[in-house]
């Protein structure tokens, strides 16, 4: 029986150092407490990737759109946009839509 309170009191010598215990106190304060906090850091990182990556997903977007910006400046460009998108066709022109029989059920299904 001795030996086990010799233990235990072993163990709790440390926590009998003033400094120790105040060393303590400050590391919870700083990692928990702390407007500066590791927990709140941590979140604030995290922030900062999924901005980052963000960024990095409109600037691709900013390259596509100003790709297509300039096929768009000239006259060839447009009317391709417009016969693409929009179906559009010349005067005296038949244009002959051809549609896959995958699409066809695709479109049946919804």
């Amino acid at each position: 029986m001795l030996k086990k309170s010799n233990r235990f009191l072993k163990l709790l010598k440390p926590f009998k150092n003033i400094y120790f215990l105040i060393l303590i106190v400050f590391i919870v304060w700083m990692v928990v407490f702390d407007a500066n906090s590791w927990l709140i850091h941590n979140d604030l990182n995290e922030d900062i990737e999924d901005l980052n990556s963000k960024i990095e997903f409109y600037n691709g977007e900013i390259e596509k759109d100003q790709k297509e910006i300039n096929t768009l400046n000239s006259t060839d460009g447009i009317e391709k946009y417009a016969r693409e998108h929009y179906k559009m066709k010349k005067e005296n022109e038949v244009v002959y839509i051809i549609e896959d029989t995958d699409s066809l059920k695709v479109k049946t299904n919804e």
